[in-house]
């Protein structure tokens, strides 16, 4: 209960720094810097919260992928891409790499169950493509953010800016918790709790 309070607590945060104009007037790398330090705050909390660490070790593993269907946010970056809002390199790569990984997460979650060897390399095969592409998202973000100023603006605009402090953080502390849960059901003879 304590850790669902602190992620509620958190998500308000977020809500309130985006509505507020704060994360809108960051400028970078400040907002890169925010997610990482966010990202980081979770995984020192894995490491050193006994009680959170359990709580993310007991946590239904399905329920971690469908947090992942945040990433549907794809379909709206094409959008903002045909409106000429958002660029070409993070809205098209990156959008359809998020729908994707949102559309395997749906799939994951209806239809597999993590258990034996066959659930667990569809876990982990997902789990792997996911990492790889919300990495290249928040870095290409990072590079035109950079390199053409202005460029990523509309990540900074509420409610997008919840990619930023709540949405993007999570998912990446989620890919690495489940790789830590397929790692450790191994031992169980793929048996994923």
């Amino acid at each position: 209960m304590t850790v669902i309070v602190a992620v509620m607590v958190w998500l308000l945060a977020a809500v309130l720094a985006g509505v507020s104009g704060f994360i809108s007037s960051l400028v970078p790398p400040f907002p890169q810097a925010v997610l990482l330090g966010l990202v980081i705050i979770q995984l020192l909390m894995f490491v050193f919260s006994p009680v959170f660490k359990s709580w993310c070790l007991s946590f239904d593993l399905r329920a971690l992928v469908f947090f992942h269907l945040t990433r549907f946010v794809g379909i709206y970056f094409l959008t903002l891409y045909s409106e000429g809002r958002l660029p070409y390199d993070f809205a098209v790569p990156g959008g359809w790499g998020d729908i994707a990984a949102a559309a395997g997460a749906l799939i994951l979650v209806l239809f597999v169950r993590p258990v034996r060897k066959t659930g667990w390399t569809l876990y982990l095969s997902w789990n792997l493509f996911g990492l790889i592409d919300i990495l290249f998202v928040v870095l290409t973000a990072a590079r035109l953010a950079s390199s053409k100023p202005g460029s990523m603006t509309e990540l900074l605009k509420f409610p997008l800016s919840l990619l930023i402090t709540f949405v993007v953080p999570v998912i990446i502390f989620t890919h690495a918790v489940i790789f830590i849960r397929l790692f450790i059901s191994t031992k169980r003879g793929y048996q994923i709790i």
